[in-house]
């Protein structure tokens, strides 16, 4: 992936980090899926007064993929975000998918037969880490060891 095309990503989940609906933690979490064809959804964490009822920016991503695209076609996920004050997010540390998320991020790995790029970026979009799905999940448990039906 290109300069451009990184940047590009990080630019839409930092997007839609603000649109995210955090009123409970002012934490906002963006997160950009590309395709194969370069096609891009997004999706931003949802809170909800029943802590345990909220979404994750990447679950909700991923169902958008999942609609426009499909699973199977992912090649990369990006990930924004950081305490909101003011309307502005803010931050400097990097934002990596929480353990669930990375679950589900090796299923869509698993389905597409390719180990998806996660970049984890800051609220800024200055400080960015680039891995693997496998790196961020080592020995992680996914549809391959279960049986077949």
């Amino acid at each position: 992936m290109d300069d451009k095309t990184r940047d590009r990503l990080i630019a839409l989940a930092r997007e839609a980090a603000a649109k995210a609906h955090a009123p409970y933690s002012r934490f906002h979490v963006g997160c950009a899926v590309m395709a194969e064809d370069g096609s891009v959804v997004t999706g931003a964490n949802m809170e909800n007064a029943c802590y345990r009822l909220g979404l994750c920016a990447e679950q909700s991503a991923l169902t958008a993929a999942q609609h426009a695209f499909g699973l199977g076609r992912i090649t990369h996920v990006a990930v924004a975000g950081g305490p909101n004050s003011n309307g502005t997010i803010a931050g400097e540390d990097i934002i990596t998918p929480c353990g669930g998320c990375r679950q589900a991020i090796a299923e869509a790995a698993s389905l597409s037969g390719r180990d998806i790029v996660v970049i984890s970026a800051s609220a800024t979009g200055e400080e960015v880490l680039e891995m693997t799905i496998s790196q961020l999940l080592p020995a992680g448990f996914g549809a391959d060891v279960l049986p077949e039906t």
